[in-house]
């Protein structure tokens, strides 16, 4: 797979912005200058047997843009594995200097362009994912329930220690705040890779991404940590890379509880100060040790 990723003259924003900011604490006013979460948009665009088309516009923080274009299309059914023959930023020469940075095409495989007629409007913002979420019967054509899934077996000591394991490794939320988080760990807790991003759903693209151009699904053997809330695009995603146990610092939507039932995976709400609230198949946690069960 060709990478064309080699830095131009073009500026290109990374995912801290520097800005001025007036802080007031009590009667002490000062100025200084501070950090912030860039935040930008993102052109995807597909290539395939010389036909050019966009399908997904999103805000994001610049960072593991390729990863996050091949998972998105991977959770929309669009790219699967080996379906992606490059992805490179866009040299268009009737795109400004400033643009081509947040423009990622993907060239895929095949001989044409997949038919997407039938697809959404994938214009989304950071906050809430694709808006206008497709049906549940849209996610079922594309992510039959397996027959029987390999066992995964996670104590529940191990999951308490995983919100700090994703913050250590969280270095532009430490400079802003302002950053989700997203990680993959294995079932004894070891980190594989963490993503972030302005968009919770974004930080899941990115880290399906990062798996998919790495030959690394499906997920079935692993855990996803995100640093917030969960609904039904992320659950989306990862009943699209097969990931089997999905945890969230905060809580889950309804949909996405609905979902997880129904596609048989793991969701793990709450879980902060060695807590959590288990609401779908609980039976691949461990709880005997968090119980002191001999």
């Amino acid at each position: 797979m060709e990478w064309d990723g080699v830095a131009r003259p073009t500026a290109r924003l990374g995912p801290v912005t520097r800005s001025r900011v007036r802080t007031v604490s009590g009667s002490a006013v000062r100025d200084r200058r501070d950090d912030l979460a860039t935040e930008e948009p993102l052109e995807i665009r597909l290539l395939a047997g010389g036909e050019s088309r966009t399908v997904a516009i999103t805000m994001r923080t610049p960072g593991a843009d390729f990863e996050l274009a091949a998972g998105f299309l991977h959770g929309e059914g669009i790219a699967g594995p080996g379906d992606i023959a490059a992805i490179g930023y866009c040299t268009d020469e009737d795109l400004d200097p400033e643009a081509r940075y947040n423009t990622v095409t993907v060239r895929l495989a095949a001989p044409r362009l997949p038919d997407l007629a039938t697809a959404r409007n994938f214009l989304t913002s950071s906050a809430c994912g694709v808006c206008g979420t497709a049906s549940l019967d849209a996610l079922r054509d594309r992510c039959a329930v397996p027959a029987v899934r390999p066992p995964v077996a996670v104590p529940a000591t191990t999951l308490y220690g995983l919100p700090d394991r994703l913050r250590e490794a969280q270095g532009v939320f430490g400079r802003t705040g302002g950053l989700h988080g997203a990680g993959l760990f294995t079932p004894d807790g070891a980190p594989l890779a963490v993503r972030e991003d302005v968009g919770r759903h974004n930080a899941v693209d990115k880290l399906v991404g990062w798996a998919l151009l790495g030959g690394r699904t499906p997920l079935d053997r692993h855990v996803l940590l995100v640093s917030g809330r969960v609904g039904y695009e992320i659950m989306q995603k990862a009943a699209s890379a097969g990931i089997q146990i999905v945890c969230a610092v905060s809580a889950p939507s309804s949909l996405a509880v609905d979902l997880a039932r129904e596609f048989g995976i793991t969701l793990v709400g709450f879980l902060r100060e060695e807590r959590f609230n288990i609401y779908a198949c609980p039976e691949r946690i461990d709880v005997e040790q968090a119980a002191g069960t001999p």
